[in-house]
Parts: structure tokens; sequence; C-alpha cells
């Protein structure tokens, strides 16, 4: 048989639909388990209540339900103590955060389980349902808030973050940073893209992988970036692709060079980002809005939205920033970001050798 363009597309709708299943059969498992532990939990913690039983009888039920089922894992007491603290949590996710939201819809593979008992509890929603149990925990150890909780299971589903990932966002509390760029997005974008703009933003913007002190040079800076795309790419979050760096410009026989152009898919736009250190001057916002317009004429194609211009430096005064971007038209926003703390060397200095050498000799 000649294998043509038709069979490889069949083949393809083929391939899609059986890593569809799978995902889906995945999708269910979680699911099953996840209101397995969350009733357990739930028994567990009432139990507790009710019968006045100590700490203690989590081991004892550990011990026992391991004999009963040698096979299965999931029965020592550290994990047992995280179901009962799942079902204590979540509880608190539907009173204070979920309650008038449009989220709140029950898991739907609860409502099929014939145990009535399951049925009652089926609070899940179909976003906690898609991240996986150890994510759980951390989200559970790490995370006191409901309201931070359930951003971070929405962020996990939403972005696929491994454990290391998710720990290293939850350390960096991207939580108090995403959004807080200053912008004058509401007046530059319409509504729905303004809002979704905002969100994409964050400050500050968290560069401590770089192994460059504060004291850094602006092409330095700019060169320890792209030597670390990757985990640039990450900090920036989901839906970025770089474009260049030293991106030539040419306008009337003039050359510039924007620091860094990178592509958001879920904001069909380029956006350029300016590397300033210290400071934001007023004059950063002129010289990052000429960018924007000679992108929108040279690069944006019809199909695109409005590029976007981001200006990455030191932001203390936050009334200076705003006056400077009042009356642009070109989406520009301005973001805080933070570089690891110098480290001391390893070598010590002369001075240093000179003084232990004398304290030995003295002693």
């Amino acid at each position: 048989m000649e294998i043509d363009n038709t069979y490889i597309q069949f083949l393809g709708e083929l391939k899609k639909k059986i890593r569809q299943a799978q995902q889906r059969a995945a999708l269910s498992v979680n699911t099953e388990m996840l209101i397995l532990y969350w009733s357990m939990g739930n028994d567990i913690s009432n139990k507790i209540k009710e019968a006045g039983w100590g700490a203690k009888i989590v081991n004892q039920i550990s011990k026992d339900l391991k004999t009963e089922f040698p096979e299965m894992n999931g029965f020592s007491p550290r994990n047992l103590r995280y179901m009962r603290s799942f079902a204590e949590a979540y509880p608190e996710f539907l009173q204070a955060d979920l309650a008038k939201s449009d989220e709140t819809i029950l898991q739907p593979a609860a409502a099929k389980l014939e145990n009535t008992e399951i049925q009652q509890n089926s609070f899940l929603q179909p976003v906690v349902a898609k991240i996986p149990w150890t994510h759980h925990t951390i989200i559970l150890d790490k995370v006191k808030s409901a309201k931070y909780r359930l951003f971070y299971i929405h962020k996990t589903a939403e972005n696929g973050w491994s454990k290391s990932v998710l720990s290293f966002q939850i350390e960096s509390k991207l939580h108090e940073r995403q959004g807080e760029a200053i912008t004058n997005f509401d007046t530059t974008l319409p509504k729905s893209q303004s809002d979704l703009a905002k969100q994409t933003l964050k400050s500050p913007y968290i560069f401590d992988f770089l192994g460059i002190g504060e004291d850094v040079q602006e092409r330095e800076l700019e060169k320890a970036l792209i030597q670390h795309i990757r985990k640039v790419m990450l900090e920036l979050g989901k839906g970025f692709a770089y474009v260049g760096n030293q991106y030539h410009l040419q306008v009337d026989n003039e050359d510039f060079y924007l620091d860094l152009l990178f592509y958001n898919f879920h904001l069909h736009c380029f956006v350029v980002f300016e590397l300033k250190i210290g400071d934001f001057k007023p004059e950063y916002a002129g010289k990052l809005n000429f960018y924007v317009n000679a992108i929108d004429e040279q690069i944006k194609s019809k199909h695109d939205n409005q590029t976007i211009g981001v200006l990455l430096c030191k932001t203390p005064n936050e009334t200076v920033i705003k006056y400077s971007l009042k009356g642009i038209n070109s989406p520009l926003g301005v973001a805080d970001y933070q570089l690891p703390k110098k480290l001391k060397s390893d070598m010590p200095t002369i001075e240093e050798l000179e003084s232990a050498i004398k304290e030995l000799k003295d002693g």
C-alpha cells in the first residue's frame, strides 16, 4: 500500500483520539481517587471529633488498612493526615470563594457514582480533579489561604506545572505578583483584552536563577536572560514565544535595537520588553512607545492585536509612572524585577587571610 497524505492525515486523527481517550481515562482515575481520599479524610475528621480520639488514632487506621489492602499504596499515616486536611480545606473553598461563582459546578463523575454518600460529598470542581494528588499535598502544605489554594490549583491545571515548578511558584509568591504591573491598559485596550493583558504581566519578575548580582549592567542582564531563556519563559508565563533579542528596527535609515521581543499566543500580539537598571525615568516610556509603534508599523499583521510594551526596571514611585503613561496611546506596562543578592565570594580576601594568619600566630 502506498502511503499518501490522506493516510497520514487519517492516522494522525486516530492518534489524536487515542491520546484524548488516554487523558480522559487518567483524569477519571485521578477524579475517583480524589473523591475516595476526600471521603476517607472527611470520615476520619468527623470520627475523631465525635469520638474524641487523639491524633495517634491515624497511625492505627494506617496499620489496619495496610493489613487489609497490602497491594494498595497511599495509606501511610502521613497520607491519611493529608486526606483529613484535604477534606477540611475544601469546604472552605466552597463557602468562602466559590459559592457565588460559576465554577461551583459539581464534578460530573461524582454524580454518576452509585454510592449515595459519595454523591453527597461530590464537591469537587472539574479544575480540582485535573491536578494530581501529590500537587494537592504541596498546596495543602505551603498555602494556608483557601483563596490562594484555589489560585494555585487553577494555575497548575492551566500550565501543567510539575511539582518542583509548583513549589517554586508558591515560594516566589506568584499570587502576590500576578497582575501587579503598572499599566495604561484600561485606556489603550478593549476591556476583554485589557483584563487578560493585566493578568499576563507580573511585578516583580523573579530572576534569581541568573546567578548575577544587583550591580549588573543592562547588557549583562540581557545576556544572562538569553542564556537562561527557558527559565525566563517559565517566569513570563504561558503563551510567550521568544522572537529575538537586540531586535533590529530601521526607521528612515536609522538603526534601532530593542532588548527583547516576544509573541504571546493568548493575547495574539507582540510584546516588547525593555530592560533598565535602576529606577524608572519618564523618558523611558517615550522610547518604549517608539518601539511599540515601530513593531506595529513594520511587523504586526492585520490578524495581530496591538503590540504591548513592558519596561522592566525599579518602580519606587508609582505616581511618576502613572503620569508618564497617561496620554500615551500604546499599551505599556512597567514592572519591577528581582535579582539574587550579590553573593559573597568563596575565596577569602587578602584582609581575611592576614587576619586568620595573625590569629594563628597569636594562638
